[in-house]
């Protein structure tokens, strides 16, 4: 590929309005934002990017224009936000019109105008006597937020040909092409829904925007009014659909279903395979993070079950390894330590600040990725644990140091001592000290608020007395064998 994210044929759908844009007219569509875009002060674009073809669109324009684009979630809380804006100077924030009722992005920034650009709609434009910082490097192309909405998330920056790179690697190992149509069942701001994004375009494939998600009535119709061949979802979705007793065999154009973002339990997984498989379909799990692009290894649907537990090996391009205790590096099968991974989707490093935007490569397409586990005698990787402090919820990658701040500076009355440790259905947060059941309740709501998450994905428990290391500090260890 050239750079360009959009082949020939794409086409992108508004199920709200059932209006397609293919061809000369989507072209027509990104070449006028990239046009827009280019008017703007020098520097990125922090676009808050809702599930809908102007958002969608004002993404790509941006990536037409080769201006860099942050791509975030439009109901982010006003303060990161403005944070946010403080230390990136960007060129211009789009989508203030983006989200649903009551997203809003809050007061005008200092050093902005507030204008609404041809093609791209309400944005603050930096101001001609603000402040500006240094460019951002030429090979810059996309960032992602790396924590939701928990502290001052930092920006992963994916190189152009990064983004490229996977979008091909995933449309070769999902055998991705022009008859395939995908429904937005992700947001476009979390690196999983943007590859899916991504990788359909960039085969020429449609992508059905439409919000609501896999548990509302209104994503069904769309599925089944346009046909849709593939669902992508992370272990909540299919936990959740599982529960409804939802079937593909409902959807008879369904004829793929994907799942990363965290692990799902076997049993689930293989309950799937064999639904979709009695249809002649697929199911595929696999792995990744927002630093590799994201996605870094598939499973292939016929090695299930005999690989379950396992989200495959590297996809094409890539290659997975053991980094030893001892600061070996080795791909012997058995061997555990941090798994690495190398390959041309590795990120550039990240960014806090609009001077690290100008950095070039610090990475050179090696990733430690923190997860711990091995490989087997086919290069199929198992994951075993976590190297750092974080975890998901849905999908969602959240700071669990940060998680426990907020419980710590909370309101919530009885809460000696607090632990958040991860668990396969999102995490689990332990507090010491005479914390009732509305006192739990009370935290799940405030967490579920500022994460801007269904609280079923917060377990708050009691323990008697914190465990502890014999150096004093918690035994997150002893907790998550407990969670």
């Amino acid at each position: 590929m050239n750079g360009s994210l959009v082949a020939p044929g794409a086409r992108l759908i508004d199920a709200a309005t059932g209006d397609v844009i293919t061809g000369q007219a989507l072209a027509a569509a990104v070449g006028a934002v990239a046009g827009t875009v280019a008017g703007i002060p020098a520097g990125a674009v922090l676009a808050r990017t809702g599930l809908t073809v102007g958002a969608a669109v004002n993404y790509l324009g941006c990536w037409e224009a080769h201006r860099p684009v942050a791509l975030l979630d439009p109901s982010l809380n006003p303060q990161t936000l403005a944070e946010m804006v403080r230390r990136f100077r960007p060129a211009a924030v789009t989508g203030l019109d983006e989200g649903s009722a009551g997203a809003h992005p809050g007061a005008l920034p200092p050093g902005y105008d507030r204008r609404v650009l041809d093609m791209v709609g309400p944005a603050w434009v930096r101001r001609s006597d603000a402040p500006a910082p240094s460019r951002p490097s030429p090979d810059l192309g996309l960032m992602l937020a790396t924590s939701g909405s928990t502290g001052d998330p930092k920006l992963v920056r994916l190189s152009r040909a990064a983004v490229v790179a996977n979008a091909v690697a995933i449309s070769e190992a999902l055998h991705i092409d022009s008859s395939d149509v995908a429904p937005t069942s992700l947001p476009l701001f979390y690196s999983y829904g943007m590859s899916v994004l991504n990788s359909h375009l960039a085969a020429g494939a449609t992508v059905v925007l439409v919000d609501g998600g896999v548990l509302s009535r209104g994503f069904w119709a769309a599925v089944d009014r346009y046909r849709a061949t593939s669902l992508a979802g992370v272990p909540y979705h299919y936990e959740a659909l599982a529960r409804i007793r939802w079937s593909p065999a409902k959807h008879p154009s369904l004829r793929t279903l994907t799942q990363a973002g965290g692990r799902l339990r076997d049993e689930t997984i293989l309950a799937y395979h064999e639904k979709i498989q009695a249809r002649g379909g697929r199911f595929y799990v696999m792995w990744g993070q927002t630093e590799a692009g994201p996605r870094m290894s598939i499973l292939p649907a016929d090695r299930l079950p005999e690989k379950v537990g396992s989200p495959g090996c590297a996809l094409p391009g890539g290659r997975l390894s053991v980094l030893t205790g001892d600061g070996t590096e080795t791909r012997r099968a058995g061997v555990e330590g941090e798994i690495v991974y190398r390959g041309p989707s590795v990120m550039m490093g990240y960014a806090e600040t609009a001077a690290d935007l100008s950095r070039g490569d610090d990475l050179n397409g090696v990733l430690a990725t923190g997860d711990l586990g091995f490989l087997d005698e086919e290069g199929f990787v198992f994951l075993t644990g976590r190297l750092r402090r974080t975890g998901k919820i849905f999908g969602i990658r959240v700071n669990l140091d940060d998680i426990e701040k907020m419980v710590s500076r909370s309101a919530v009355n009885g809460a000696r001592s607090v632990a958040v440790v991860p668990s396969e259905s999102g995490v689990v947060v332990w507090c010491e000290g005479d914390l009732d059941a509305a006192g739990r309740g009370a935290i799940t709501t405030l967490l579920a608020e500022q994460l801007q998450v269904h609280r079923s994905g917060l377990d708050c428990r009691a323990v008697e007395v914190m465990p502890l290391l014999s150096n004093g500090k918690i035994d997150y260890r002893a907790l998550e064998a407990g969670s």
